[in-house]
C-alpha cells in the first residue's frame, strides 16, 4: 500500500507547487501586451507579462485578492476574484490611457514640464533617502540574440558556438534565469545571495545575472552603464535636458501622473532621451522610459540601450518602489548584430528588515548550495516571469545536445575538423585541441613576431605552448617555450616557461622559467618591436637598447587576505653587454645616423655598456586593494575593486651574490594609483612612484630605475599614467631617490559638447601633468592636452595629445598620435 501511495504524495506535493494565477494580457486588438506589470493590490508580490503577453502569478493560499494590471500607456485595471483552487486563469484587456493637457491650469510663463521637474529635482535626495534599508527576492533573465551570424570570424568558424540557430543564422546566443534575495541598506550597501541559476545549454553554468548590475537609480545623479550617464532629474539636469509636458493622467489610486519628454540639448552628451513619469505633488518617479545610443554611452558594439522601469506605492511604508525593469539593446560589430533584453522582478519588500553595517562585509554576492541544480519542476513553480515558445525552445534543444556536446564522439569530431593541418598553417601558425580532455598544443605564426633591431638586425620569435586545464574551476597546467633568431647576429636564443594556478579563489600561482633571451634595459619595454622597427628601417631612429639576459627563476603569487596580494620572485641571471651589427636602413638621410647599443654612450661603438656579470635577484611585492569587494562563485572569486580607495603597492628588489660586488643592490618602492568618476564632470586618474635605493652606487645600468620615456611620437595605450611621452628614454634614469607623478582628466564630453561643431565629433578632451624628481637632477615636468575617442562612427582608436615639458625652464614640445589599437596588435 505504501509503495503506491509515495508516488501520489510526490504528484500532490508537485500540483501544490504549482500553485499559481495565469493569463494573458491583450489590447482591444487581441494583440499581446508584454512586459505588464501585474500584482497583489497593497502588496509587492508581483510579477510582469513576458513577450507573448503571458503572466504566471505565484499564490499558494486560496483567497480573495484584488489584482492590478498596471502597463505604461494604458489605463490600470483591477480585478477583485475569489480563487478557491489553483492553477487559476484571469485574462485582462487594457485599453489605452487618455494622455491630455486638458487638466493642466498654467498661470505662469513658464514651460509647465520645467516647473514640474524643478520640483522633482528639488526632492530627488529627500526622494533619495527614503529608503534606509530593506530586503527583497529578485528575478533576472538574461536574453540575447543574433541575427544572420557570419559563418567565419578572421578565418574561424564559428558553427560550434552558434548552436541552436535557424537556417537563416538567428537565434538565440545565450538565455539565462537567476533567483535570489537581497539586502540593502543606504547609501550603497547591497548583498545578494543567489538561490538558483539556470543557463540555457550548460546544467553546470552560474548565471552572471545579478542585482548589482542592473542597480540604476536614477536619484541618483548618474548611473553607471559603461560610463556615467547623467540622470534626467540630476540636480545639474537643466544644463543637459529640455523638457515637455506631454499630458496626464490619473493611476488607480487617484494619483496625478505628469508625463514629460525628456529631450537632449546636446546629441552626443552622455544623457537619455525618451519620457518620465512623475507623480504630482509628490515629485517623485511613477516610471520611466528613457533611451541612450551606444554612441551616447560611448560603448561601440551599442546601437540603442533602453531602459524601463515601473514603480508601485506602499500606503503601509508610504513610498514609491521599483518592481520591474526592463533593458533592451541592439548590437552591431564586425558584422555581428543582434538585440536582446534583461527583464528584472523585485517582489516581497520587506521595509523594515533587521539589518546593520556588521550585515554587509565585502562579500556582495554568493551561492546557496547546488544553486544551479534545480531541476525544471523547481524553476516552473517559481519563475515569476513565463518563458516565450522562442524561450522554451532554446532550453528544449540546448539542454536536449548538451549531453551530445560533451560526449567524447563529438567533441573528437570538432576537433578532427578543427585540427586538420593546412598548408597556410606554416606561416600563420598551428593548434591542435583535444577538447573532451581539455588540452591544447601548436605554435604561433613566426610573421607575428617579426621585426628589426639593429642588434639582431631582422629577426622572429616561434612560440610554443601547451596548456591542459584541470576542471571548470580555471585550475590550469601552461607551458611554453619561444625560439628566436636574429639574421645580423646570428644567434638562436630560446626561453621556456612552465606556470600551474592551483585555485580560482586565493589564485595560487606557481612559475618557473629559464633560458636566454634579449632584454630592454627598461624591463617596462617603453618602446614596442613593432614601433621599434617602423621607427628604425624607416626614420634611422633605433631607440631600442637591448643586452643578452641568461636566466633561470621562480614565482609565487596568491591573494593571502581580500584586497591583499603577494608577488615574489627569485632569479640567477647572467647580463651580456651587446653591440650593433647591422646598419640596415631603408631611407638613409646623410645627415642621420644609427646610435650605438649604449645607452649611456649612444655616440661610442663597438664599447660593451658594461661587464658581463652575474647575481641572484629577490624580489616581494605587495598589492593592498582597499575597500574591495569580492564576487563569491562556487570554487571562484572575483574581486570588485572600490573607486573609493587607491590601491597600494610596496615592493622590496636585491641584487646579491653578484659576481662583482658593486653590482649587488637594494631598493625599496611604493605606487598609489586610483581611477574615479567625477560624476557629469568626467574621469580623474593618477598613478604615484617613489622608490629609494640602498648601497647602489656602481649597479649595472639594467638595475637602474627608469621612467618611461617616448621619442616616437606613437602612443600606444589608451591613457598616460606611467609615461613621459616627450622625454628620451634614458635620460632621467638613477640609481637614487626618486618620486614620480602622473595624473590625468578626462572630460567625457563636458567641455566639447557645448562647442559648435565639435559636439558633432563626440571626441574627449583630457588633459594631463606628470612630473619626475630625484637627487642631483632638476625636476622634470610634462602638461598634456589632447583628444579622446578620435575614430569614424564604432572604430575609435585614436587619441592626438600635444605635450610642453619643462626641466629648469622650457624644453619642448611634441605631438603624440596615439594609437590604441597597437595593445591588441602586440
Amino acid at each position: 500500500m505504501t509503495k503506491h501511495l509515495l508516488p501520489l504524495f510526490f504528484i500532490f506535493i508537485s500540483l501544490q507547487a504549482f500553485s499559481q494565477l495565469k493569463g494573458r494580457i491583450t489590447d482591444h486588438n487581441n494583440a499581446p501586451l508584454p512586459f505588464v506589470n501585474i500584482y497583489v493590490e497593497n502588496s509587492f508580490t508581483g510579477t510582469t507579462s513576458n513577450d507573448e503577453g503571458y503572466y504566471e502569478l505565484n499564490l499558494s493560499t486560496p483567497d480573495t485578492y484584488t489584482i492590478v494590471f498596471q502597463f505604461l500607456g494604458y489605463k490600470t485595471v483591477k480585478k477583485k476574484i475569489e480563487i478557491k483552487q489553483f492553477p487559476f486563469t484571469l485574462n485582462a484587456t487594457l485599453s489605452e490611457e487618455q494622455i491630455s493637457l486638458n487638466e493642466i491650469v498654467i498661470n505662469s510663463d513658464e514651460n509647465p514640464a520645467d516647473i514640474i521637474m524643478r520640483k522633482t529635482i528639488a526632492s530627488r535626495k529627500t526622494n533619495l533617502e527614503k529608503i534606509n534599508a530593506f530586503k527583497a527576492n529578485f528575478y533576472s533573465r538574461g536574453l540575447i540574440r543574433i541575427k544572420n551570424a557570419p559563418e567565419k570570424f578572421f578565418g574561424q568558424e564559428l558553427d560550434d558556438f552558434m548552436v541552436g540557430l535557424d537556417s537563416t543564422r538567428s537565434g538565440i546566443l545565450y538565455l539565462s534565469e537567476t533567483i535570489s534575495e537581497i539586502d540593502y541598506m543606504r547609501p550603497d550597501k547591497l548583498k545578494e545571495k543567489i538561490i538558483a541559476s539556470k543557463v540555457s545549454g550548460d546544467n553546470n553554468g552560474f548565471s552572471f545575472n545579478t542585482a548589482s548590475d542592473v542597480d540604476f537609480n536614477f536619484y541618483n545623479n548618474t548611473i553607471e552603464l559603461g560610463n556615467q550617464i547623467i540622470s534626467p532629474i540630476a540636480d545639474y539636469a537643466f544644463n543637459y535636458y529640455k523638457y515637455k509636458l506631454e499630458g496626464v493622467f490619473y493611476d488607480d489610486k487617484g494619483n496625478l501622473i505628469n508625463k514629460i519628454k525628456v529631450i537632449p540639448r546636446r546629441e552626443n552628451d552622455r544623457i537619455f532621451s525618451g519620457s518620465i513619469y512623475i507623480v504630482d505633488n509628490q515629485w517623485t518617479i511613477y516610471a520611466v522610459e528613457l533611451d541612450i545610443t551606444g554612441i551616447q554611452a560611448q560603448i561601440p558594439p551599442a546601437e540603442v540601450i533602453t531602459i524601463t522601469q515601473n514603480f508601485s506605492y506602499s500606503e503601509k511604508d508610504q513610498i514609491w518602489v521599483i518592481i520591474s525593469q526592463g533593458i533592451d539593446f541592439s548590437y552591431s560589430l564586425f558584422g555581428f548584430k543582434g538585440d536582446g533584453r534583461y527583464t528584472a522582478v523585485y517582489s516581497n519588500y520587506n521595509f523594515a528588515p533587521e539589518l546593520t553595517k556588521k550585515s554587509f562585509g565585502k562579500e556582495i554576492l554568493s551561492f546557496a548550495t547546488e544553486a544551479n541544480k534545480k531541476d525544471s519542476t523547481y524553476w516552473k513553480s517559481i519563475r515569476p516571469v513565463p518563458l516565450t515558445d522562442e524561450e522554451v525552445s532554446d532550453y528544449l534543444v540546448k539542454d536536449s545536445i548538451q549531453s551530445v556536446r560533451e560526449s567524447r564522439p563529438y567533441l573528437d569530431s570538432i576537433d578532427a575538423k578543427n585540427n586538420a593541418f593546412k598548408m597556410r598553417n606554416i606561416l600563420f601558425g598551428y593548434s591542435h585541441r583535444n577538447s573532451f580532455e581539455d588540452w591544447s598544443i601548436g605554435y604561433s605564426s613566426p610573421l607575428s613576431d617579426f621585426q628589426f633591431n639593429t642588434v639582431q638586425g631582422y629577426n622572429s620569435k616561434l612560440n610554443f605552448y601547451y596548456r591542459k586545464n584541470q576542471d571548470e574551476y580555471r585550475r590550469y597546467f601552461a607551458a611554453n617555450a619561444a625560439l628566436q633568431y636574429g639574421v645580423s647576429d646570428e644567434r638562436l636564443r630560446a626561453t621556456a616557461s612552465f606556470r600551474y594556478k592551483f585555485n580560482n579563489i586565493s589564485k595560487h600561482f606557481l612559475t618557473v622559467s629559464g633560458g636566454v633571451k634579449t632584454q630592454q634595459f627598461n624591463e617596462a619595454q617603453p618602446i614596442s618591436p613593432l614601433v621599434n622597427s617602423i621607427s628604425s628601417l624607416f626614420f634611422e631612429d633605433n631607440y631600442m637598447k637591448i643586452y643578452d639576459k641568461s636566466f633561470a627563476e621562480v614565482g609565487y603569487s596568491q591573494e593571502v587576505s581580500n584586497g591583499i596580494t603577494m608577488y615574489s620572485t627569485l632569479a640567477y641571471e647572467r647580463r651580456k653587454a651587446l653591440v650593433n651589427t647591422t646598419d640596415q636602413v631603408f631611407f638613409n638621410d646623410e645627415n642621420d645616423a644609427y646610435t650605438s647599443n649604449n645607452p649611456l654612450n649612444p655616440n661610442v661603438f663597438g664599447v660593451p655598456a658594461f661587464n658581463t656579470h652575474h647575481l641572484l635577484k629577490f624580489n616581494l611585492n605587495a598589492r593592498f586593494n582597499f575597500g574591495q569587494d569580492y564576487l563569491s562563485y562556487p570554487d571562484s572569486k572575483i574581486n570588485i575593486p572600490n573607486s573609493d580607495y587607491p590601491t597600494l603597492f610596496l615592493g622590496y628588489e636585491k641584487g646579491f651574490a653578484a659576481s662583482e660586488q658593486q653590482y649587488n643592490f637594494d631598493q625599496l618602492k611604493l605606487r598609489l594609483t586610483q581611477s574615479f568618476n567625477v560624476g557629469n564632470k568626467g574621469d580623474f586618474k593618477y598613478n604615484l612612484k617613489a622608490g629609494t635605493f640602498f648601497n647602489a652606487e656602481a649597479i649595472g645600468f639594467m638595475d637602474y630605475y627608469h621612467p618611461n620615456g617616448n621619442q616616437t611620437h606613437v602612443g600606444t595605450s589608451s591613457s598616460y599614467l606611467n609615461v613621459f611621452n616627450n622625454l628620451p628614454y634614458y635620460a632621467l634614469s638613477t640609481n637614487n631617490s626618486y618620486l614620480e607623478m602622473h595624473a590625468e582628466h578626462d572630460f567625457k564630453g563636458l567641455l566639447l559638447s557645448r562647442v559648435p561643431l565639435l559636439n558633432k565629433l563626440n571626441y574627449n578632451l583630457v588633459i594631463g601633468a606628470h612630473g619626475f624628481a630625484t637627487e642631483h637632477q632638476k625636476p622634470y615636468q610634462e602638461y598634456t592636452i589632447g583628444l579622446d575617442n578620435i575614430g569614424f562612427k564604432k572604430f575609435r582608436f585614436l587619441r592626438v595629445d600635444y605635450v610642453r615639458s619643462y626641466q629648469n625652464g622650457y624644453q619642448g614640445d611634441a605631438v603624440i598620435f596615439g594609437l590604441k589599437f597597437l595593445n591588441i596588435l602586440e
